[in-house]
């Protein structure tokens, strides 16, 4: 009987999602320690090219007083739905405090993960949009059964999320909506229950951009895809008269930067990463090392996710960013032919369709059988008379 590999699931959105605003997952406190309100936006992807849930919860527990509000805001296009799930659990645990908000949308994994939250607030122009999970595979009839009862297992965990958050709705009718893929307003979300109250409209730029992803769902609102589709606005921002530079270039002390880089990535628990630094950053100031420094993080962490680790070191030396390292290890993993992903997105209609791997021939097997069809044939001999 053959080996078979471990299900091993990944986050898939097709094309990389451009966000504009580029601290779109941040966590930040507001107000005085007896007044203070935790607020969790999660702009982007959810999974591996985005925002974990092991980084989200890890985030929230290193921040979280146990006892002060929590707004997690959510314009997301949705991603890996385990990780999603994950987000529903650990808001919930929040209990009463815990308010999900929807700023633009929260489709596919984010509309599960934001209903974990005790109250969802919708804003008046938001999308919620709910659908059945898909994946893609390669394998054999068995292997194909196998991710099939898989899609049926976390499509019931998709059922139980929704109806957590409204266990008054109609199951029968949920599930109808859920297998349509169902775009619902800030209005009929209230109405189903997924969603409590219905709060201001707001323009979320950094949503702006992600309109060809969306174009892998079925029934995406054409309005929604050409707004997403829209050009950024232009900076606003006043010009600044130019400044002479300075006339005598700062001092680098690089043993002092190299020092830094030692001990940020010991702390870190990244050491193997220190040589790649020193050679992609040349130490040229502290503002360089330091955005290296961020940057290795960066790509160690989608490494590690990717169950990649040793690409980590290659990848900061030739001074990758995120963006470029998620693609080279998405196109590994798609290409290695290991395992399969969940993911509750559909495929792009360009798309190109999966590729059947023929069996590489093993040498070892084909000359073990020789030698025993050899070794078979001689013996008889012994017997054989003219």
């Amino acid at each position: 009987m053959s080996k078979r590999a471990q299900p091993r699931i990944y986050n898939r959105a097709g094309q990389r999602v451009q966000v504009q605003d580029k601290t779109w997952y941040a966590l930040q406190a507001s107000g005085e320690a007896a007044e203070r309100v935790f607020e969790v936006f999660v702009y982007g992807e959810i999974g591996a090219w985005g925002i974990t849930a092991n980084q989200f919860v890890q985030d929230l527990r290193a921040m979280d007083d146990g006892v002060s509000p929590v707004i997690a805001a959510f314009n997301s296009i949705g991603g890996d739905l385990f990780d999603g799930l994950a987000m529903h659990n650990a808001l919930s645990r929040l209990g009463e405090r815990c308010t999900g908000r929807i700023d633009a949308l929260a489709a596919s994994a984010a509309s599960v993960a934001v209903c974990g939250a005790h109250k969802v607030v919708i804003a008046a122009n938001a999308m919620l949009m709910i659908h059945n999970p898909w994946t893609y595979a390669a394998g054999d009839a068995e292997d194909f059964r196998k991710v099939a009862d898989v899609l049926d297992q976390t499509m019931e965990a998709i059922i139980a999320a929704y109806k957590a958050k409204a266990p008054d709705i109609d199951e029968v009718e949920l599930r109808r909506l859920v297998a349509a893929e169902t775009w619902l307003t800030a209005n009929e979300a209230v109405a189903l229950g997924l969603a409590d109250e219905v709060g201001d409209g707001i323009k979320v730029k950094a949503c702006l951009g992600q309109g060809a992803v969306l174009q892998r769902y079925q029934h995406a609102p054409a309005e929604l895809l050409a707004q997403l589709d829209e050009p950024p606005e232009a900076d606003l921002e006043p010009e600044l008269e130019p400044v002479d530079p300075p006339l005598v270039p700062p001092v680098v002390d690089s043993a002092k930067l190299a020092l830094m880089i030692t001990q940020r990535c010991t702390a870190a628990g990244i050491s193997n990463l220190v040589e790649p630094l020193l050679s992609s950053t040349q130490l040229e100031s502290e503002e360089i090392v330091l955005a290296g420094l961020a940057r290795a993080k960066a790509v160690n962490d989608l490494c590690v996710a990717a169950r990649l680790p040793e690409f980590s070191a290659e990848y900061v030396a030739a001074g990758l960013d995120a963006a470029a390292v998620r693609a080279r290890l998405f196109d590994k993993i798609v290409t290695s032919g290991k395992g399969f992903e969940i993911d509750n997105s559909l495929p792009l209609d360009n798309d190109p369709a999966p590729k059947v791997l023929a069996k590489q021939p093993d040498p070892s097997s084909i000359w073990a059988a020789r030698q025993i069809a050899q070794s078979g044939t001689a013996h008889g001999a012994k017997g054989v008379r003219p």
